[in-house]
């Protein structure tokens, strides 16, 4: 990452706004105030011009001192026209004091005079704008024009569109200080969270990702440490599993090569020949579970497990497992209930694999003597095969992680790969049901929740009880 461009179009982007917003306000202050100040003149003009043009003396040898007069108090110069035509020709008659060169051909007079009405507007004579209104006379042939400078208050205009144009270069500069600043501190913030990455993808995850700032980037920075978070949990799990299953596999593996060695002696008694095929049949199963639940898991992650969805008898399913499990359940009580007839959507087998799982954990983590039950229940969503037993249930720190993979909760080389109860979840899921866990002390609960088949009542829910009139 360019983190210099980084600053760079980040403090070009708010030049860019930052202008953007002068230029704005420039061209709707400045053109408006230009307009307002104009307007202004000409309604001035247009409000003396009625009493000048209606004062006219009729003796035209007075006309000069009457427009000086007049002049003065319109605060604008007056000019008096005397109209000839056809052809429509104008003549200056209250300006001969001075030059009325430049007003003989005004067109605004021509205007007033032709269309015998008021005409106003601007004009520019010898560089210098000016704001004028033409008035024909109520009485005779005569035309009144009334002229007055823009410049004062053009210049009015003129300044603020300097000091317009300063407060632009100076708001300019300071937002290029301050974007490149606030950039740079976003550049230095990024290249915090570029070096974090740098590590997590090194492998690196015991460094925490740090940004406390309660905006996008301190979101980020959260996300990127639960990321690492995660992975360095999957990097345990990973280490373990590899522990794990390098002993389960040793272990077998070591014992079948014995036996071997052993079956070879033939001084060897069938009765002991019996135990040692015994023994290895044991751990040939081991190892074939334990190659199963790797290719269900692979089968999982690759989304091509494929379930034969249809509706089961759970209390017939319950039977079968806990037949199963007589065998190896000498030291529990495994006892199977049945909450009426309880049908669910689900494959068998795959069900059956989930309730191997649950005896076999309950089995495995509770002390003998303990009470198993497995039950098939109606619920009111459908129905559920159940898995209860007595022992000492689940430390509350362990219960949120009972479902991922690896997880084992004695740690170390403990039996078991730790993937059973994960597939279980996964294979629920896959089925469109749900595993849960409801463990506290005295007593742990897993639930399978399956959908009722279609047709097919589910319990239905307890209805609230209606107050007793009194």
């Amino acid at each position: 990452m360019r983190l210099g461009g980084v600053r760079v179009r980040l403090s070009v982007a708010l030049l860019i706004v930052v202008a953007l917003a002068l230029g704005i306000v420039y061209l709707v202050v400045v053109p408006q105030l230009r307009h307002r100040l104009i307007s202004a003149k000409l309604a001035q003009l247009e409000r003396a011009a009625p009493s000048v043009a209606r004062q006219i003396p009729q003796n035209r040898f007075t006309w000069d001192v009457y427009a000086q007069n007049a002049s003065q108090s319109a605060n604008a110069r007056v000019v008096i026209y005397d109209v000839f035509g056809p052809p429509l020709t104008l003549g200056v008659e209250g300006d001969s004091n001075i030059d009325s060169s430049d007003v003989e051909q005004d067109p605004l007079a021509y205007q007033a005079a032709a269309s015998n009405s008021e005409a106003r507007g601007t004009v520019t004579r010898d560089g210098e704008p000016r704001a004028e209104v033409a008035l024909p006379s109520p009485v005779g042939t005569r035309v009144v024009l009334l002229s007055a400078s823009l410049h004062d208050s053009l210049a009015n205009v003129n300044l603020v569109s300097r000091r317009l144009l300063l407060a632009g270069a100076i708001a300019l500069a300071a937002a290029l200080l301050i974007g490149f600043g606030g950039a740079s501190l976003f550049a230095r913030r990024i290249r915090k969270l570029e070096r974090a990455a740098d590590r997590i993808a090194s492998g690196k995850f015991d460094e925490p990702v740090v940004d406390h700032h309660k905006d996008e980037l301190g979101d980020l920075a959260k996300t990127f440490d639960r990321m690492r978070g995660r992975l360095l949990q999957l990097e345990h799990a990973r280490r373990e599993f590899i522990a794990n299953a390098s002993h389960e596999l040793r272990t077998p593996l070591f014992s079948l090569a014995g036996s071997l060695e052993l079956l070879v002696d033939e001084e060897m008694d069938d009765a002991t020949r019996r135990e040692f095929l015994t023994m290895m049949r044991q751990q040939v199963h081991r190892l074939t579970k334990l190659a199963t639940e790797l290719l269900d898991l692979s089968r999982l992650d690759a989304g091509r497990l494929h379930v034969n969805l249809q509706p089961l008898d759970l209390p017939a399913m319950a039977e079968t497992v806990v037949s199963e499990f007589g065998a190896v359940a000498a030291e529990h009580t495994l006892e199977v209930e049945s909450d009426g007839d309880p049908r669910g959507v689900g494959d068998e087998q795959r069900v059956l694999q989930i309730g191997r799982i649950l005896v076999e954990n309950a089995l495995r983590h509770t002390p003998p003597g303990t009470r198993v039950v497995v039950r098939a229940e109606r619920r009111p969503d459908g129905a559920a095969l159940v898995v209860e037993d007595d022992g000492p249930g689940i430390p509350r720190e362990h219960a949120g992680h009972v479902f991922e993979r690896f997880y084992r909760i004695e740690g170390g080389l403990a039996s078991g790969s730790g993937l059973g109860l994960a597939i279980g979840r996964e294979l629920a899921q896959v089925m469109g049901g749900r595993l849960e866990l409801d463990s506290r002390p005295g007593k742990t609960v897993f639930t399978l929740w399956l959908a009722a088949p279609a047709g097919v009542e589910a319990e239905p829910k307890p209805r609230e009880r209606e107050p007793t009139p009194v």
